[in-house]
C-alpha cells in the first residue's frame, strides 16, 4: 500500500472494532476484561508525532490559533495523566488490563510531544513545565483523570466539530489533529467499561467505600470546574487546571448554547458509534446535558 493508503487504514482500524468473541458478555466477567482491554490495544493507531506535516497557515489562521490561552496547560495536562495512568498501572495485577493501562499512558505521552511540536513549529512561546511527581495515591489521581477526560473530551468533540464546520482553522489542521481527538474517545470508552468492570469485582465489603469516593471525585471536578468557569469570566487562566479541553470554548462560530450541546451530543455519540455495541458507553455527562437541553432553546437568527 501507498504511505496514504497505510494511514487510512490505521485511521479505520483505529475507529471501528469488534470483539472475536460472541454473544452477550456479563459485567465483571474475564470476556468482558478482555473485551475492553483488547479493544484499546487492537485499536492502536501507530501515527508518529516526528513524522506529522504541520500545514502552513496564514496570518490570520496562525493569529487564531498562537492567540488560545491554552498551550501551557495543554501540554502540563498531558504530562500529569501520562504519570497517573502508568503510575496506576504498576499497581494492577491483572496483566492484560496492565497492558491497556500502559498503552493509555503512552498515548497520553504521545498528546503530549503532538502539542510540543505544534507549538515549536508555530512559534508558540510556553512557560517552564513544572516537575511531573508521582501520584502518592495512584488510584485516586487515575480516577480524577479519567473522569476529568469524560467531562472535557464530551465537550471537545463538540467544539472540535464547530471549529471544523466554521473553517476556524484550515481544514489540513483540523485533519492533522483528527487521530489525537479520535484516541480521546477510545480512552473514555476504555475507562468506563474497566469502571463497571473493576466495581463488579471488588469484595462486597470495598464496594461502599468505592463509591464514596467515587462522589468524592465527581465533587472534586465539579469544584474545578466551577473555579474554571470563573477564571474563564475574569480572564485568569490558571496553570494547575485539571484538564484543558473546556478553555476551548474560543475556538469556532458564533454558536448559542443549545446549538453546541446537540452538537456535542451527535459527536459523541458518532466517536463511540464504531466500537463493539456491547462495550458500555459513557452515560453521565450525555444524560445531565440531555436533561439540560429540555430547558434550552435555541436562539432565533
Amino acid at each position: 500500500m501507498t504511505d496514504q493508503a497505510t494511514i487510512a487504514a490505521a485511521d479505520r482500524a483505529s475507529r471501528f472494532w469488534d470483539f472475536a468473541e460472541p454473544g452477550r458478555i456479563r459485567r465483571g466477567s474475564p470476556a468482558q476484561r478482555t473485551m475492553f482491554s483488547r479493544m484499546l490495544i487492537e485499536t492502536f493507531n501507530p501515527y508518529k508525532p516526528s513524522v506529522i506535516a504541520w500545514p502552513v497557515l496564514d496570518a490570520a489562521a496562525r493569529q487564531r490559533l498562537t492567540g488560545l490561552p491554552i498551550w501551557d496547560i495543554a501540554v502540563q495536562t498531558e504530562g500529569r495523566a501520562r504519570l497517573r495512568m502508568l503510575s496506576f498501572a504498576r499497581t494492577v495485577a491483572d496483566p492484560l488490563v496492565r497492558e491497556a493501562l500502559e498503552l493509555n499512558g503512552w498515548e497520553e505521552g504521545r498528546h503530549k510531544e503532538v502539542l510540543a511540536r505544534l507549538v515549536a513549529f508555530y512559534g508558540i512561546q510556553l512557560a517552564p513545565e513544572p516537575d511531573y511527581l508521582e501520584p502518592t495515591d495512584p488510584e485516586w489521581s487515575y480516577l480524577i483523570t479519567a473522569y476529568g477526560e469524560c467531562i472535557d473530551s464530551f465537550f471537545a468533540f463538540g467544539l472540535f466539530e464547530s471549529a471544523r464546520r466554521s473553517g476556524y482553522f484550515p481544514p489540513e489542521l483540523v485533519e492533522t489533529f483528527e487521530p489525537v481527538v479520535q484516541e480521546e474517545a477510545r480512552h473514555i470508552l476504555f475507562f468506563v467499561n474497566w469502571l463497571a468492570w473493576y466495581k463488579s469485582t471488588l469484595p462486597w465489603w470495598r464496594r461502599p467505600w468505592f463509591f464514596l469516593r467515587t462522589l468524592a471525585v465527581w465533587a472534586t471536578l465539579a469544584m474545578e470546574r466551577m473555579g474554571l468557569a470563573r477564571d474563564l469570566s475574569t480572564g485568569e487562566v490558571k496553570e494547575d487546571d485539571a484538564n484543558f479541553t473546556l478553555k476551548t470554548d474560543q475556538i469556532g462560530e458564533e454558536i448559542d448554547t443549545a446549538t453546541l450541546l446537540d452538537i456535542c451530543l451527535a459527536e459523541n455519540e458518532r466517536r463511540m458509534a464504531g466500537y463493539d455495541a456491547r462495550l458500555l458507553r459513557p452515560n453521565t455527562v450525555p444524560r445531565l446535558v440531555r436533561f439540560a437541553r429540555m430547558f434550552i432553546r435555541p436562539k432565533r437568527k
